[in-house]
């Protein structure tokens, strides 16, 4: 015959059972919703770099030909007359914004790095955004 310790030992550890069974249910539910989180962003990111609008400015940014800010000013105005900031401007928000979210952690490296062209960008835009840094006092 059971004692009432016995059925007072054995209802805590089934209690405790159930205790760690539904800590291990969030945490793995935890995890599968940060997953989900990031690949909503990311298809997000992707449909933004994808749309008709931000094709045609990184078009027009990528057939841009200068060698610095005053190469650029020479053959296309001053940056802020110019026909061609938007679209410059739209680029470089865009990858800005992406790189806010990099640096936060928010979205996964790996993943951004396979859907979106990063490494061009940089390289074509950073003679003009160092020289706009430098104007506005903005090292960063």
């Amino acid at each position: 015959m059971l004692r009432v310790v016995d059925i007072t030992e054995i209802s805590a550890v089934v209690a405790a059972a159930g205790v760690l069974v539904g800590v291990v249910y969030y945490i793995l539910d935890m995890r599968n919703q940060t997953r989900q989180r990031q690949t909503d962003m990311l298809w997000r990111i992707y449909s933004s770099f994808n749309s008709k609008e931000f094709q045609e400015a990184m078009i027009k940014v990528q057939i841009l030909e200068f060698k610095d800010h005053n190469d650029f000013v020479k053959k296309y105005g001053s940056f802020f007359k110019s026909p061609v900031a938007l679209a410059f401007g739209m680029v470089g928000n865009m990858y800005e914004g992406l790189g806010h979210l990099l640096h936060r952690k928010l979205v996964d490296p790996e993943l951004v790095f396979e859907f979106v062209p990063v490494g061009w960008a940089w390289e074509k835009m950073k003679p003009m955004i160092e020289e706009l840094r430098k104007q506005f006092n903005m090292p960063g």
